[in-house]
């Protein structure tokens, strides 16, 4: 296979990669902070203590984290369709996605959460402040740095997911390690997927470390 034949389909892979990554990435960004900032808060000693609560979505997440995610994608094939109408397909993949990033995200952002210094929340209790402006003006915003490095390591293992996802009927990249490098034993196919996923992970990590970097010196 030469390079004009597998350039339009690497590009096309790319895309639908990068299409998978982005809208998984900004799910399980919403649904992952939730259920990590309710953990925190429905712990013992918390501002919403609830224990039956966090116990419940402690459940939900060990569960969730300890489905392999070609088990999982294939466990929830009703629920992608009832979602999306369709279970194959870049769009289909999204959900498998999301389900499976979400948990593993939330106990980041938890760890992130629980590092902040208590002396910081307590001052500003002390002050008057509400439990809504506790929650968004200091436990977000001093757990900003742990918050972008957790998502930079989620978005990393998305990638990784979505190659999966493609090579049981999401498209991308994985699609086409499976379909050329592996069905069709073209080597050369599959060494430019491992470069373009390699490329991949490089520039989120170098973007992730950015920002931190930069929130850390505020």
């Amino acid at each position: 296979m030469t390079w004009t034949d597998m350039a339009p389909l690497l590009r096309q892979g790319t895309l639908e990669t990068l299409q998978m990554t982005l809208w998984s990435t900004l799910f399980t960004a919403l649904g992952g902070i939730l259920i990590g900032v309710l953990l925190v808060l429905t712990d013992r000693g918390g501002l919403l203590a609830a224990r039956p609560v966090n116990a419940v979505l402690g459940l939900i997440v060990n569960v969730g984290r300890s489905i392999p995610f070609v088990i999982l994608m294939m466990g929830i094939i009703p629920f992608t369709r009832f979602v999306v109408g369709t279970s194959i397909g870049t769009t289909a993949a999204v959900v498998p996605l999301v389900v499976a990033a979400i948990p593993f995200y939330a106990r980041l952002v938890e760890t992130s959460l629980r590092e902040v210094d208590p002396g910081v929340i307590s001052a500003a209790r002390a002050m008057g402040a509400s439990r809504r402006e506790i929650t968004w003006k200091v436990l977000l915003r001093e757990a900003r740095p742990g918050l972008i490095a957790g998502l930079t390591i989620t978005v990393i293992a998305l990638i990784g997911y979505s190659a999966i996802a493609g090579a049981i009927g999401g498209g991308g990249l994985g699609d086409l390690a499976i379909r050329y490098g592996y069905q069709r034993f073209e080597v050369t196919m599959m060494l430019v997927i491992i470069a373009l996923l390699v490329v991949l992970v490089a520039i989120i990590q170098l973007i992730g470390d950015f920002f931190v970097r930069r929130l850390s010196h505020k």
